[in-house]
C-alpha cells in the first residue's frame, strides 16, 4: 500500500469515528504528522472529504488542539457567489487547505491536488442547478480553478469573465423560455 493511500485512508478513518462518537481527535498533543493525516483527509476531491470537513468546520470544539486555521477571505476580491451560483464554502475549504498546508511546510506537494479538489466543490455546487444555467456555472467554475491554478487567488477573475458567464446564463435561460 502506497504511504499516500495508507495516509488518506487513516484520515478517513479517524474523521468517521470521530463523527460516529467513536473516537475523539485528540486526546493527547497532536503531532505534525497527525495534524497532516487529518488535514490530507479533509482536502481530498471527493464528497466525502468535503463532507468530512464541513462537518468539522461546523464543530470545531473537538479539533481545537489540532490549531487548525479557519480564516477565510472566502473568495479572495472575486464573488462569492457569482451570479447567485454557492461558492462561498468552496472558497472556504480551499484557504484552509492553502492556510493549514502552508503552515506544516506541506504547501508545495500538495497545492495541485487542493486546487483539483476546489475545481471537485465547485463543479459539485454546479451540479445542484438545472440544466439550462449549469453551464454558465461550469463555465465559472473552471474560470475559478484556472485563477487559483495560475495565481493562488481567485482574485485573478475579472469581471468580465463574470459578464461572459452572465451572457451564456441568460441567453440560456432566454432559449429555455422560449420553448415554454
Amino acid at each position: 500500500m502506497s504511504r499516500r493511500l495508507a495516509t488518506t485512508l487513516a484520515a478517513a478513518t479517524l474523521t468517521l469515528l470521530t463523527l460516529l462518537g467513536l473516537a475523539t481527535p485528540a486526546a493527547a498533543a497532536v503531532s505534525t504528522q497527525q495534524k497532516l493525516t487529518v488535514l490530507t483527509g479533509w482536502t481530498q476531491t471527493s464528497a466525502a472529504s468535503y463532507r468530512a470537513w464541513n462537518s468539522a468546520r461546523a464543530d470545531r470544539a473537538p479539533w481545537a488542539e489540532y490549531g487548525f486555521d479557519w480564516s477565510t477571505d472566502y473568495c479572495s476580491s472575486s464573488p462569492d457567489n457569482p451570479l447567485g451560483f454557492a461558492f462561498k464554502l468552496s472558497c472556504h475549504r480551499h484557504d484552509f487547505g492553502y492556510r493549514n498546508h502552508k503552515a506544516l511546510g506541506a504547501f508545495a506537494a500538495n497545492k495541485s491536488r487542493l486546487d483539483s479538489a476546489f475545481h471537485a466543490d465547485l463543479k459539485r455546487v454546479c451540479a445542484t442547478y438545472n440544466a439550462v444555467v449549469r453551464p454558465a456555472c461550469n463555465s465559472l467554475a473552471w474560470t475559478y480553478y484556472q485563477a487559483v491554478r495560475a495565481f493562488g487567488s481567485v482574485a485573478a477573475v475579472s469581471p468580465a469573465d463574470i459578464d461572459r458567464a452572465a451572457r451564456m446564463k441568460a441567453d440560456a435561460e432566454r432559449r429555455a423560455a422560449a420553448r415554454v
